[in-house]
């Protein structure tokens, strides 16, 4: 570890950037409070770099379900440090960070894309890196033709349509870290890697940007040298920067801010909609306004690829977070917001106990044995009375709830639906109480939201030891 930091005062590459990405999400935690009329508002202005976000900007993308924005951390090593190989003027987004702020700035969840992810990647025309005609390959590579074309590869994947794109490289991270005077991190054991340049040891110690840099790269050093196995240290590296960078150790020293927003400026390329600045300090504003405790970081979670088991594909959950993510639905509900504060404790029993007062009766008309149980199960345990489950006398293709045309039917299979996890209308009919037949599309009908997800994760706020 090197205990001597010397600031990095030269102006960086106008390449891109490396892995440890998520400095960018700190980095607009403080930018929303730079006033832009000065000297310093011109200089760090002058610092962007811009790049198209797709080949055709006729389609604006629809923010109204949240801001989608897609951080790439580049391998170029076109600059003037060593120790990270030869450039061979190639680019790779070593690093993948699909970040969703939600519309009410709420929550930020940010999901890491492996990668060695493999896709069918899309053709990408020419913008400013060369044309593309598409094939199977590793998603990293896609930028060698542009951020464009990752831009369409992170969408042919995740199906989330992306607002923006910020892009940094390797030297860029180590500058960001240094404007931030290091950042504070906790390993469990002493952690050495020569092919990475690191060599640290166990528990809480300050890293420079090299080192920082060095453990969000290394593979060796972890796990079984994958790089799946090296996600959970960027993990730990993107929520100290978060710490960091919104400490009063940054906030408070107007010279320290100064030169991490020079740093992240001069680092950053960004598509044409987020290049000036009152735009990034609009979107600086939103982000500040997200609890640290709020910030989530995850891994896609994966499995090995069908054509190379070194390779790795989409795991089912994956499919899940991205759908909440289009949806702005949270990944995985904490359980402190779904049960709500103790002061309204009473009110809510009370409602739910007003929403619950007619009887449900259950039929199976999907043929799948078991059905009608498992939902009156569900429901008896949400607090609801089942009076009878049947089995329907023919098939049916249509999951129906019915329901007499009384406010008390409504507002009990509304609550009754949310219980047993169903996205689906109430129906006036000619019944005496409620009833639910389940058809063939009932796993249509179930709530994605409800629906666990394994995600390894970590909150921007956790403890770094402990």
């Amino acid at each position: 570890m090197n205990s001597q930091r010397t600031p990095y005062s030269a102006r960086r590459s106008s390449k891109r950037p490396r892995r440890r990405v998520a400095a960018i999400i700190a980095a607009a935690l403080v930018l929303a409070i730079v006033v832009p009329t000065s000297i310093a508002f011109l200089r760090l202005q002058g610092n962007i770099s811009v790049s198209a976000l797709r080949a055709s900007e006729a389609d604006v993308p629809d923010s109204s379900e949240g801001l989608n924005l897609l951080v790439l951390g580049s391998d170029s090593r076109d600059f003037s440090s060593t120790g990270f190989g030869t450039d061979n003027g190639s680019r790779r987004s070593d690093s993948m960070l699909l970040v969703h702020l939600s519309p009410g700035n709420e929550r930020i969840e940010a999901v890491q894309i492996p990668r060695d992810t493999v896709l069918q990647r899309p053709a990408c025309a020419d913008t400013g890196s060369g044309a593309y005609a598409g094939g199977y390959g590793m998603i990293n590579s896609a930028l060698n033709y542009g951020p464009a074309c990752s831009v369409a590869a992170v969408e042919a994947l995740t199906g989330v349509h992306l607002n923006h794109f910020i892009e940094v490289d390797f030297e860029g991270f180590i500058s960001i870290i240094d404007a931030l005077d290091g950042v504070s991190v906790c390993l469990a054991q002493p952690m050495t890697d020569p092919k990475a340049n690191l060599d640290l040891p166990a528990g809480l110690q300050e890293l420079d940007g090299t080192d920082a840099l060095a453990l969000a790269r290394t593979r060796h050093a972890v796990g079984d040298g994958s790089d799946l196995a090296r996600l959970g240290n960027q993990q730990k590296v993107m929520s100290a920067i978060v710490q960091r960078a919104t400490s009063k150790e940054v906030l408070a020293r107007p010279d320290r801010l100064y030169s991490f927003l020079d740093a992240i400026t001069s680092s950053m390329t960004v598509d044409p909609e987020l290049s000036s600045l009152p735009e990034l300090a609009g979107l600086a504003a939103r982000v500040k306004d997200v609890p640290t405790d709020r910030i989530t970081f995850m891994t896609m979670p994966t499995q090995p690829a069908p054509s190379n088991a070194n390779r790795v594909v989409p795991a089912p959950d994956a499919t899940l977070i991205f759908e909440r993510i289009k949806q702005d639905i949270q990944v995985n509900p904490d359980s402190e917001s779904e049960s709500g504060s103790e002061s309204d404790a009473g009110e809510t029993a009370t409602a739910k106990a007003s929403a619950r007062q007619l009887p449900v009766s259950i039929a199976n008309a999907a043929r799948v044995s078991g059905l009608a149980g498992k939902f009156a199960n569900e429901a008896t345990e949400q607090g609801f009375t089942v009076t009878s489950i049947t089995t329907a006398a023919s098939l049916q293709a249509q999951t129906r709830l019915l329901i007499p045309d009384t406010d008390a039917a409504r507002k009990t299979a509304d609550a009754f639906a949310k219980a047993v996890d169903l996205d689906i209308k109430a129906t006036v009919a000619d019944v005496e109480s409620i009833e639910l037949i389940l058809g063939q599309d009932y796993q249509n009908l179930e709530r994605p939201e409800k629906q666990p997800v394994k995600v390894n994760s970590r909150k921007a706020d956790q403890k770094l030891c402990g």
